[in-house]
């Protein structure tokens, strides 16, 4: 098997590594003291095609298979220390724009992807409700029909980008009979629409430059063309969604996994105790080694996974969650290692490692928490 990149995905990598050093580092930890999701950085991603990276060129996207998307998000996980913009960039992409490229029709195509691709729209994925999270089935969302489409009640909550979405991927139950195969149904949204509204941005431990919060939905009227995919198809387009994101997302965290690796052997270097250089100590070197030995796991999961998204193998949900549960789990231990190397350093604010350990805690709970991951496993090995 050949593990090697092309030298498109090699340049690929390097020109958004580059991009994102120099473009998108400038006062980090003062946006995540403020809780500031940055557009400027937000419009110079756009610039460079990272909200449309697998998108057809014809709405201007960059046509790139999985894998290549996974090698541009894992660079940008690597360059960039705002993790609040990698991930409302990843919320936006892998669950809102790949489900309407999926899904949408020609119509829903022609009227929201290009504004996608080019920033001048967010977009965020809404199914999670006050009493619904992994427990899909509670969901209390409903979309009644009315003469010629649908009028909408509920609301959703936890929803990433919600506060500066100008369009949602809305799901709904449309027949409580069937269930969530079924009787869920995906709507393709924009705030503008009477009904819609978002409530207020939510405080949370990391991830602060990315917006979180409620939307609200009071007999909002659609017609058929906002249905995404087909009426009782939402599973489907949730399917789409979470096996992008699972994959995608955490390829970005291989690329933060990397930096902090980097991080702490700088560190353990240079950092003088008892007359030597903290590294000498196995205490220290061993954390270090575990790092890079989570690191190389990591990657190859992501890659293997992306590769079954690209060839559309039946058990990619399961080697999605395979690699979510591993990954994010890697990331919040290596992010609890590098600030136990750095000390009492590592507890400041000042140095970059306290805020990725925030960062990384969620990892664990969003696109389904690490329980969840083990539960479809489980399934998938026949327990």
């Amino acid at each position: 098997m050949d593990f090697s990149l092309s030298d498109e995905q090699r340049l690929l990598r390097e020109s958004i590594l580059r991009f994102a050093r120099d473009e998108l580092n400038d006062q980090v930890a003062e946006r995540d003291r403020a809780q500031a999701f940055p557009r400027e950085a937000w419009q110079r991603c756009a610039q460079i095609g990272l909200q449309g990276l697998p998108v057809p060129e014809e709405f201007g996207g960059s046509a790139l298979d999985p894998l290549s998307c996974a090698v541009a998000l894992e660079a940008l996980g690597y360059g960039c220390r705002d993790g609040g913009l990698v991930f409302s960039l990843c919320a936006h992409l892998l669950a809102c724009v790949v489900p309407v490229s999926t899904h949408g029709s020609a119509a829903q195509k022609e009227k929201y992807l290009r504004g996608l691709c080019d920033g001048s729209l967010v977009g965020c994925h809404a199914i999670t409700e006050p009493g619904s999270g992994s427990d899909t089935f509670a969901m209390r969302t409903r979309a009644e029909r009315t003469e010629g489409g649908w009028r909408l009640n509920g609301s959703k909550t936890f929803i990433s980008n919600g506060p500066v979405a100008d369009v949602a991927v809305v799901f709904a139950v449309t027949d409580a009979q069937k269930g969530f195969h079924g009787g869920l149904t995906a709507f393709l949204l924009d705030r503008h629409m009477n009904g819609f509204a978002a409530g207020h941005k939510m405080e949370k431990l990391g991830l602060r430059t990315s917006p979180v919060g409620e939307l609200v939905f009071t007999d909002l009227e659609v017609g058929d063309d906002a249905v995404l995919g087909k009426v009782g198809g939402g599973t489907a387009v949730f399917g789409t969604a979470m096996e992008w994101e699972r994959t995608l997302l955490v390829a970005a965290h291989v690329g933060t996994l990397e930096r902090l690796l980097e991080t702490a052997v700088d560190y353990a270097r240079t950092r003088q105790q008892f007359g030597q250089a903290i590294g000498k100590f196995q205490a220290v070197s061993h954390k270090i080694a575990d790092m890079k030995v989570s690191l190389e796991a990591a990657r190859l999961l992501a890659y293997r996974s992306a590769w079954k998204l690209s060839q559309r193998s039946r058990d990619v949900t399961l080697d999605s969650a395979i690699t979510k549960l591993f990954v994010s789990e890697s990331l919040v231990r290596g992010a609890l290692d590098a600030v136990q190397i750095h000390g009492g350093y590592g507890f400041m604010a000042e140095y970059d490692v306290e805020r990725v350990l925030r960062d990384a805690i969620g990892s664990t709970i969003y696109s389904g928490t690490s329980e969840m991951q083990r539960n479809i496993i489980a399934r998938w090995i026949g327990l």
